[in-house]
This record gives C-alpha cells, structure tokens and sequence, in this order.
C-alpha cells in the first residue's frame, strides 16, 4: 500500500465479444492501477451444484498480472445462482411480505444453513484458488451486505435466543418493553410471537438491532474464512453502503458500520451522489467521514460513479474533482463500478467509464488525467491523516426507534443528521462521526448530536461530564428522550442531560407557520424556520437565543445555550431550516477558540491533513460553474499542480469545478 490505487470493477463475464487485451490497453493509458473482479458472478464459478470453473477468473488474473494491474477479488455471495434456489427454495429470505422470489440479487436469508453451506463453499474454493497468484492483493467479502428484512422462523428463533441472554427471565423483558401494554405480555420463552407483526417499539427496535447483529456476524464469518487462505500481504475488506435515495444519502439503517468494520483490515464503502449541477461534495465527505471514523484510519472508496445515469454525467472537469474529494477526506483508494458499460440486465445505463461502444469518450479520457496526476502525486496524497475537533455523534438505535415513533410524515433520522452536517460542512469546517459506544470525547472540542432519542444513560452522563470539563455539544429536538429499551425517561425532558443545557419541557406540538422571534441569532426566516416538531422549552439557566413567534406559545424558547462547568450546551427544540442551523454553527463555533475558521464558504470548500512526510495538505475545491479567488494565510507552500510557490496572503484562483493543492 505504498500508492494510490485508481481502479474499477471489471466483469469480463458480461463481455459481448473478446476484449481484454484491449481493455488492458486501455486501462494502462488510464493509469489504472487496479481491478476488483468475481464477487457478481457466482453462477459463472459454479454453474452447477458442486461443479467449479474459474476460467474467467484465472485469464484475468494473469492478464493483469502480466500488465502489473493489481486485482481485488470479491467473494460472490450476494447474488445466488438458480440452481441453488431450484434445489433449496428455503434460503430465500422471508420477510414481513413473506417469501421471497427469485430473480433480484440480495434476496437469501444470511442465517440460512443451507445457503450458508454453499457460501462457505465457494469461498473456500475461490480463495484457496486464488491466494498464491501475485496479482492478488485483497479480498472484498460479498458486497454492499444488508439484512434484507429476513425475519423467517429460522431468524425468529435465533432472536428468542438473543433475547434470553439479554434478559435473564421473561418477567425483566416484558418490564424492559412495556409488553403488559395490548396483553403482549410473553409469559413463556416459547409464547414469544413473531416480530413481523409486532406493535411495539422497543421490541420491533431491538429486533431490527438483532438484524443489524446478524449482519455484522455474517461479514465476520466470512473474513475468518478467508483469512484461512490469505497471504500476509493481502488486506480483506468490505464494500458498505449508506441509505439510498436515489444515492447515497445517510447512515445505513441495515448495518452498524461501526461494528461490521471492525472485522475488516480496512473499510471500505460505496459513495454515489448527484452530479452536474447538484454536485456539492457533500455525500464524498460524510461517507468519507463515516468510513474513516469506523477505524480512525484511511479507508477504500470500492465503488462510486463514472457516467452512470443522464443526470450522473459528470460535466467537464468533474470526475476529476469527486477523486481528489475522495483523497481529501482519507481515502487511499478510487474505484468506479464499472469499467464497462454492460448491454443486458437490471444495470443497463448505470454506465461505467466506457459506453456501450467501449471507445474512448470525455469521461474516459477525463480518468486519464486524474490517473497520470494519481501516479505523480502519489506519495504526497496518500495516507492523508486528519485530526479533527468537531465530531458528530450518531446512533442506529436512535434512527430504528424515531422510525416507530417518527416527528414528520416525510423526514427520518438521517434528515436531522444530513441537516446539520451539510451546514457544517459549507461552513468548511471538518469532522469525524462517531457513535455512542466512543469513549474518549475529550478528544473533541464540539460534539453535534443529531437527535439522539435512544441511548443508555451511561453516555448521557458522559456528555454532561464532557460539558462540564469544557466541552462544547449542540443537540438537536428528541435528544435523550428514551433509554437503551426505547422507554421514556420518566424525568422531564430532555432527563439527563437538562442537567448541562439548563431547560426541561414536558410538551411538543406541530409548528404550523411558527417563525422565530426575539433571536440573538441573525436567522434568515423565508424558508420557514421552525418545520415539523417544535418542544415548548423552559429555561432554568439557559440564555434563549430566540423565541417561537407564535401567538399560543411565543412564550417558550426555541434555541437555547447554557454555561455548564467548563463548558457549553446548545439545544435547538424543533427541526430546524438550513437558515437556523447555520445560525446556531455560527454562533458556537465563534466561541470556541481552537477551531478553526476559513473566511469563505461553499462553494469553495478546503479540506486539510498531513501526508506522510509530515507536510500540510490544504486541498481547495469549487463546486460551481463560477470562478473563484482565495486569499491563501497560511505559511508557504506549493501548488502540486502547477509546481509554483504559493506565498502567505497570495491570491488563489480556483476554476469551476476544479481543485489546486498545496503542500506546506
């Protein structure tokens, strides 16, 4: 791992005529370095029952290695193949809309013995096939790995057993879960229902965090395989996805990545985001964020988009402005899916770096430049490390359990967060995201906690400890409201942690046209400030950064900040506009000394580290079709582009959609 590696994902099984020596050609012009191969094609390895055919696999390997390209190899799990499904209908997952059918991929129960004796299968024959060849640097374990909402009788079993070693009797679980509540008391071990049908919060959360479980333990399980065949050299890893709007959008509802990755050598993650003129960046950092945070490491980007759709196509100079962006938030790595455009099948016009017609095209001959630029700047951008002072705290349970008890009929967990980060990261100012199993939060000197509604109260007192000794957190509406078993604290809200912010409130309601008033805040109003939740707060020591303007209840606040020990707590009581939180950003980080604050915004955005030689990394982007100029007031450095010398105070011109480095 001593370069970047540019590569993609390459299925020379799709190719409708022999190709890969001119695909080989064409990748050394592109400076691509690396392929990942096999973990789609399952059906090609094992065409029947206990009948193996690495063919294609082999005549790639050695072409690449012949070129020097080195190649991922992917375990192909994620897909199965009929026959498997004709001969064992069972290891297709059941779910609450009942059995499955085949045809799509990721439709297999995880926990399926049988369809596990067959994973386990071909694991072991493809790895052990492949372990000795040079090419072969790493391994992915299946791809993009979720539950897939199994909940057959096989999973619900598992669960009951999960549960008795969670609670030791059933009395402590029904008291944990509120079960007396409809008579879905369970009396017995063996009473205990399906969760498909299920109306209770805490019981349908904690079956949703046993799927997460299952998840992590399915990943792990295939790492420990294939680290019986793996060379010391070689890494394995893993492709994880985020939740999907019609690209990548927030945490991954289906998998704790924090959990999953810690079986891996190196997380890796699949980012997809809109282009052309809705290219931001924003997705590259908070992924990028999110995949270097599971590790506090630099982390593989496996999968994200070349062409892909008619809105994806990026404009002239975009693709080479998403790969730096990628580098500028820790990646080693830069893999588009795919190389080729395929001519069949569900991913038609998810285009790769080739169209239809495998010549070069703008794209193409885009990657060309960022693969000549990744070669000659290799040593001085990778392995970037950044040590951030802000962090975001964000928690799976929180988002399952506002999912049974959501504040909006069209927004979810990932809307506050998404929310919050994307006004930070316009402000240009960087940060991890952690969770609530990090302990060490003194490490930061501004947590942002995004609605974190389910949580023990160990950690709540850890934030108020973390306040208290200088700490500075800024908390958003249905914060601290119920414990680990999503039960309502007892306490007025928000229980514990009223404590360091200094309010309590015992009522919410629907803000209709509530605006804001009396605000210490400058707060552009016009896009409605004040949307789909508002709590009634109280102040006991809390200063009141503005007021709810209504004619009911203008009495309370709506943003507060209270001096607690050392430090500061801000909580803002409703969902809040884009307008409110970049107000309240503001406004805190302007009392916190140590972080640091640029004196533009997006569309310019920077992102900082040091390299491996111990230099200063400032990477300058601009993501809009305009031109811009920057006052460089750091201490010299050069331009690793352009070679020149950039002095303190110089002036930067930045083009649209175009990135300057500089090294210092």
């Amino acid at each position: 791992m001593d370069k970047i590696l540019y590569g993609v994902a390459y299925y020379d099984e799709y190719m409708p005529y022999e190709r890969l020596e001119e695909d080989i050609r064409m990748m050394k012009e592109a400076g691509i370095n690396f392929v990942r191969i096999a973990e789609s094609t399952w059906s090609t390895h094992e065409p029947q029952n206990g009948v193996f055919d690495f063919t294609s696999v082999d005549r790639v390997l050695d072409a690449m290695h012949k070129a020097d390209i080195k190649v991922i190899v992917g375990t192909p799990t994620y897909a199965v193949p009929t026959w498997l499904v004709k001969q064992h209908p069972e290891v297709l997952a059941v779910t609450k809309n009942g059995p499955g059918k085949y045809g799509a991929r990721q439709i297999m129960d995880i926990t399926n013995p049988v369809y596990l004796f067959h994973a386990e299968r071909i694991i072991r024959k493809l790895i052990n096939h492949v372990k000795d060849h040079p090419a072969v640097i790493g391994y992915q374990v299946d791809n993009e790995t979720k539950h897939y909402g199994t909940a057959g009788d096989n999973v619900q079993f598992q669960f009951v057993k999960y549960l008795k070693e969670k609670f030791s009797t059933v009395e402590e679980l029904n008291n944990a879960y509120g079960l007396s509540y409809w008579s879905n008391r369970i009396n017995s071990w063996e009473d205990t229902p399906s969760m498909v049908g299920t109306i209770n919060g805490s019981l349908g959360s904690e079956f949703s965090k046993f799927q997460r479980k299952l998840v992590t333990d399915f990943l792990a399980w295939q790492v420990r395989i294939v680290k019986e065949y793996s060379q010391p050299h070689q890494f394995v890893t893993h492709n994880f996805d985020f939740e999907w709007r019609g690209h990548s959008f927030g945490i991954q509802p289906d998998v704790d990545h924090y959990e999953a990755s810690k079986a891996m050598d190196i997380t890796g993650i699949d980012v997809y985001h809109p282009s052309q003129s809705q290219l931001t960046g924003i997705e590259i950092s908070y992924c990028g964020d999110i995949a270097r945070s599971t590790k506090n490491a630099n982390y593989f980007v496996l999968e994200t988009e070349a062409q892909a759709f008619k809105n994806w196509t990026p404009y002239p100079g975009q693709l080479r402005l998403q790969a730096y962006s990628h580098l500028a938030s820790g990646a080693d790595l830069v893999a588009y899916w795919h190389w080729h455009s395929i001519h069949n099948s569900a991913e038609t016009y998810w285009k790769g770096l080739l169209s239809h017609d495998f010549k070069p095209n703008p794209v193409y001959n885009e990657a060309k430049v960022i693969g000549a630029e990744f070669q000659e700047l290799s040593d001085h951008l990778i392995h970037l490390k950044k040590q951030n002072k802000v962090a975001f705290v964000i928690s799976n349970e929180s988002y399952t359990s506002i999912n049974w008890f959501p504040f909006s009929e069209n927004k979810n967990y990932n809307d506050v967060f998404r929310r919050l980060y994307d006004e930070l990261y316009k402000l240009n100012i960087e940060c991890d995201v952690i969770n609530p199993t990090f302990t060490n939060l003194q490490d930061y000197d501004l947590l942002i906690v995004p609605s974190l509604y389910t949580v023990k109260d160990e950690f709540l007192h850890q934030l108020n400890d973390y306040v208290n000794n200088g700490g500075h957190v800024v908390y958003t509406f249905k914060s601290g409201f119920t414990n680990e078993n999503v039960q309502v604290r007892t306490v007025t809200q928000p229980g514990i942690i009223s404590e360091a912010c200094g309010i309590e409130y015992s009522l919410f309601v629907e803000p209709g046209q509530t605006g804001l008033k009396g605000s210490l805040l400058e707060i552009d109003s016009s896009e409605g400030p004040v949307q789909d939740w508002m709590e009634l707060l109280t102040p006991s020591t809390a200063e009141v950064l503005a007021y709810y303007d209504h004619l009911h209840w203008g009495q309370y606040a709506a943003i507060t900040h209270n001096h607690y020990g050392k430090g500061t707590a801000t909580y803002i009581g409703f969902f809040p506009s884009e307008g409110v939180v970049k107000s309240v950003l503001e406004f805190v980080i302007s009392k916190i000394p140590s972080i640091e604050k640029e004196s533009f915004a997006f569309p310019i955005i920077t992102k900082t580290g040091k390299n491996q030689f111990g230099k200063t990394i400032r990477y300058y982007f601009n993501y809009s079709d305009n031109p811009e100029t920057i006052r460089y007031p750091y201490s010299s450095g050069q331009d690793l582009f352009s070679k020149q010398e950039v002095l303190t105070g110089d002036s930067v011109e930045i083009k649209p959609w175009d990135v300057v480095i500089i090294e210092s």
